[in-house]
């Protein structure tokens, strides 16, 4: 019961609640834009289907059912590549808590503080999971998004909801059965669908927990459950957990803001590249020659040697670090099918390799180190190594940044004026009153 007691009594400090905050805003901005992306199309038309409901669909005309809402924005979220990510958990924690959170505070009318509070319960949960779990979890071929994900959307759901301690023990549980997410679908629409799945599912747990269903109190730490079954590292929570409540991974660890809408392994390597494009002035005509050194998790992530598609795109180092080379920049814009097929970047491409470097420092999370070295054919040799990258919470996104994510990705799908007053509302949200304030300037054709 460990979990499920803070879950309903954990008081979130400021600190945290701020840095909630800014991920609610940077993730309602990519759920704007990636409601344009074909995936979330998909999802859009099959949850019509099922008819209205009283929770928005980002981006479009929709209402649906608080769990068909969260699968909707969910997975609009992830579908372009471009939301947060955290090195504790290995996932994107934001996509499914703040579909999540959006949802059931549409249905309970929640304050953004309430909404902030939930955000923090299952952040905190997740980062509880990925520091038993991994890297062992993430390496097997589990997308953390959608495993740890969903447990930690089910606690975001269950204190919007209202559940007490006992309904809140089930839902977890019930979460816990409900977990999947194959890293083998890297690179095509199923992954941003992790994401909105674990949304759907955290919802469906609450409502089912709240409901009345039942579940074992060992689902996750018991000897068939989910720590066993899913490759954990660590056999048990006890540790990790006991210091819920007094130590904020939030705070310590902080979330990782995308300036890249591709995968995060390649975001090292692109802060080095550009800085050095910038500092030494070279074109992809100038290049011989590109290698890339990273750690051992990064290759059974960005597994595309040559894209065919601008999510596999996403997925590929050679792609993303001749698109850098090539172009200068690296936006939304990058993955589409006339930069994948333009002559200048598969010519770079072709001169991109990616190895595991041993002499990167094994102490440091996955993902955040590179070494770089660029070959010119005029003979100079240039290196970068990079630590972490922009948006890292040692450097993080001023908000400034922030703001222009935010609207070169609500713009997709809403008017200037309209991702402007959204924008308003959300740098206030631990003082605004009611979600739906908020949820109402987030469908298209709105005034």
């Amino acid at each position: 019961m460990m979990l499920a007691d803070f879950v309903v009594t954990a008081t979130p400090p400021a600190e945290a609640r701020s840095a909630a905050a800014r991920a609610v805003l940077d993730t309602v901005g990519v759920t704007l834009a990636g409601a344009a992306e074909p995936a979330a199309g998909i999802v859009h038309r099959v949850i019509e289907a099922d008819g209205r409901g009283p929770c928005g669909v980002f981006g479009t005309t929709l209402h649906a059912s608080a769990s068909n809402a969260a699968l909707a924005n969910g997975t609009a979220a992830h579908a372009l590549d471009y939301d947060d990510m955290c090195f504790v958990s290995l996932a994107h924690p934001s996509a499914p808590l703040v579909a999540v959170a959006l949802a059931a505070g549409e249905v309970t009318g929640a304050s953004g503080r309430a909404l902030l509070d939930a955000y923090v319960v299952g952040f905190e949960i997740e980062g509880r999971l990925g520091r038993v779990m991994n890297p062992r979890h993430y390496q097997r071929g589990w997308h953390g998004t959608s495993t740890l994900g969903t447990i930690g959307a089910s606690a975001a759901a269950s204190r919007l909801l209202g559940l007490d301690a006992s309904q809140a023990g089930h839902a977890l549980a019930i979460a816990a059965s409900e977990a999947s997410g194959l890293k083998e679908n890297f690179g095509t629409m199923v992954k941003p669908l992790h994401a909105g799945l674990a949304a759907r599912n955290g919802v469906l747990a609450a409502l089912l927990a709240r409901a009345g269903m039942t579940a074992s109190q060992t689902a996750i730490g018991g000897p068939q459950g989910f720590l066993a079954v899913m490759d954990s590292e660590q056999p048990s929570l006890e540790v990790v957990a006991a210091d819920l409540g007094a130590r904020w991974e939030i705070v310590d660890t902080g979330i990782t803001v995308k300036l890249y809408p591709s995968c995060a392994g390649t975001h090292p390597t692109l802060d080095a590249l550009l800085d050095l494009r910038r500092r030494e002035g070279f074109t992809g005509e100038d290049v011989a020659a590109v290698e890339v050194g990273v750690d051992p998790i990064v290759p059974t992530i960005l597994i595309y040697e040559r894209p065919s598609s601008g999510l596999e795109g996403k997925f590929s180092m050679p792609f993303c670090a001749a698109a850098a080379v090539v172009y200068g920049r690296v936006g939304i814009d990058t993955f589409t099918a006339s930069a994948l097929s333009d002559p200048a970047v598969l010519a770079v491409q072709s001169r991109v390799t990616m190895r595991v470097d041993a002499t990167l420092d094994t102490s440091a999370p996955p993902l955040t180190q590179a070494r770089v070295t660029v070959r010119l054919r005029e003979g100079r040799v240039l290196t970068a190594l990079a630590d972490g990258a922009r948006g890292y919470p040692e450097r993080p996104a001023g908000d400034d940044e922030l703001a222009t994510k935010f609207m070169s990705c609500a713009v997709q799908t809403l008017s200037e004026s309209q991702a402007a007053r959204a924008l308003a509302v959300l740098r206030e949200i631990d003082s605004l009153g009611d979600v739906r304030t908020l949820t109402a300037l987030l469908g298209s054709g709105q005034a």
